[in-house]
């Protein structure tokens, strides 16, 4: 993200067009060697990064690197491009085989080559550095290795930007689902405010499914739920807009979904917005429409309160990122086979342990786990080793001090409408339907707490659980539309084209819609002072 004009870059790089600006790790080669590990020989599979053994470091080549973004003037980057000499060949063959070539083979060449004077040890960025909550070694599911990652800038890391010692013209990380505040602030320290009344400037769309994709990029649980959260906004649409005697705002739903959005506002997620097709009953036409479906608040405080003040917030999910500390599977979508984590927020106390419970839908203590809350913990997260598959419904997470209940938060296991994208049949519809094996979730069983936590098992609700295990077609999506509905409201539908029911609005002309209105995202042709607005 740049964090200066484009005259003032391009003013800087003219003055200094003969210079190749690269950021050095520092001075001492061996650890970066073995930091990057330039030492082993690595290769890329099956995307996955495969570390083969160990090799050597060529001799008579001082070796560097450092950050992979840097500006390169045009005659280096004819050299390393069109050059076959000893030097570039020798260098291409090696960096073939390592993990991050791009943050050591131009800073290896140009040192060793005809264009070392012209090196300035500055990459003109700013890189916002927390090796405490970046370097967890969170991509060894993709790289038989670890390393670190900056984290997103946020509103209180601004003044960085204004106290640079040496030029800078970008910065790194700048996520709008994470933060899109200080994109805004950046965005009016350079260019000024956006004109009084402008919509959408708090709001941010981002797209995760688009009909081109096509349906085979999603998974069985997300068009499981986009198929019910479609089914949520059609009566939504009939509740709010339909009069007696009038089919005109009743719809059937037709096809999968055609587009999927996060929608956030201030920095809060907000949602999905799901665009489908859909024939409304009235003139039996097929219509567009977009629908907003919100999650409820599931976390709760106990009532009457306990005297135990640290717990914050709690919430269930999966692709748990330690890094900037949220889930990045938003809104929390998970089937029978996920493997949920359970995540804790805290305000500064004293050291403290609780006790955490999870209980499935029929009432089964699955796991409870003690947690030790240093005094300065701000977050604590744990993944339990639930057996597969997880049984589908809401399931409670009880967090409780000395036995006590201090809170309580929920979440949606759903039932699958779809297998391989395609129909669920009845008996792959048991198989992932039914719980795990013996009832079990651990080898350990928790059932003397049952009684303890006031937690009994209802034998109706154990028998009604079998008899669902069972249901396919309509019957399970009714299943699926009753669980979705109590953890997700839809909260509004619009029509992106013409529609037979005369009090829906357009989609253009709402605030939320991912059609509506966004002037900070357009883009339109560059003016002549380099400016897109």
């Amino acid at each position: 993200f740049s964090c200066r004009t484009n005259d003032q870059l391009v003013a800087f790089l003219s003055r200094y067009r003969d210079m190749n600006f690269l950021k050095s790790h520092g001075r001492d080669n061996a650890r970066f060697i073995r930091k990057q590990g330039l030492d082993r020989l690595f290769l890329e599979c099956d995307t996955h990064m495969w570390r083969l053994g160990d090799r050597r470091i060529p001799e008579g080549i001082a070796v560097d690197g450092g950050s992979d973004w840097f500006l390169l003037n045009r005659k280096f980057v004819e050299y390393v491009t069109f050059s076959n000499d000893d030097l570039v060949t020798k260098m291409k063959r090696f960096y073939s085989y390592t993990l991050l070539p791009a943050e050591s083979f131009f800073h290896t060449v140009l040192e060793n080559s005809p264009y070392c004077d012209s090196m300035v040890d500055n990459n003109l960025r700013i890189t916002n550095w927390n090796r405490k909550l970046g370097c967890k070694c969170q991509y060894k599911h993709i790289v038989d290795w670890c390393g670190c990652s900056p984290n997103d800038f946020k509103p209180a890391d601004f003044h960085r930007f204004q106290q640079t010692a040496r030029p800078t013209f970008f910065a790194r990380k700048f996520e709008a689902v994470v933060n899109q505040e200080i994109i805004g602030q950046l965005d009016y320290y350079l260019y000024g405010n956006y004109p009084s009344g402008t919509p959408g400037l708090r709001s941010y769309w981002e797209n995760v499914y688009d009909e081109p994709d096509g349906v085979h990029t999603l998974s069985d649980v997300a068009l499981t739920m986009y198929h019910a959260f479609s089914r949520l906004g059609l009566r939504r649409a009939e509740t709010s807009f339909h009069a007696a005697g009038d089919n005109s705002c009743r719809y059937y739903p037709m096809g999968h979904p055609i587009s999927v959005h996060l929608y956030f506002l201030a920095d809060r997620f907000q949602g999905f917005l799901i665009r489908h097709h859909a024939t409304n009953l009235a003139v039996s036409k097929l219509e567009t429409l977009e629908t907003w479906v919100m999650p409820k608040k599931v976390f709760k405080i106990a009532s009457p309160p306990s005297d135990f003040g640290r717990l914050q917030f709690s919430e269930i999910g999966t692709e748990w990122d330690a890094k900037e500390r949220l889930f990045r599977n938003f809104g929390g979508l998970l089937g029978p086979t996920d493997e949920p984590v359970g995540m804790q927020k805290w305000g500064k106390g004293p050291n403290v342990t609780v006790t955490v419970i999870w209980v499935d839908p029929v009432n089964v203590i699955a796991a409870t786990y003690d947690i030790l809350i240093e005094s300065s913990a701000e977050f604590t997260h744990y993944k339990p080793p639930l057996n597969l598959p997880l049984r589908p419904g809401v399931w409670t997470i009880k967090i409780l001090h000395h036995w006590v209940q201090v809170a309580e938060t929920k979440f949606l296991v759903t039932p699958l409408t779809f297998s391989n994208r395609q129909p669920i049949k009845q008996e792959e519809a048991m198989k992932y339907h039914s719980g795990p094996p013996k009832n079990a979730y651990m080898e350990q069983s928790f059932q003397g707490l049952n009684p303890v936590l006031n937690i009994p098992i209802s034998a109706a609700r154990v028998d009604q659980a079998k008899r669902n295990a069972g249901l396919v077609g309509a019957r399970l999506e009714a299943w699926v539309d009753s669980l979705v509905s109590s953890i997700w409201s839809a909260v509004d539908i619009c029509s992106t084209g013409p529609t037979a029911c005369p009090v829906m609005q357009g989609c253009a002309q709402t605030a939320w819609s991912s059609l509506s209105p966004d002037p900070k995202s357009e883009l339109g042709p560059v003016k002549p002072d380099g400016r897109l607005r």
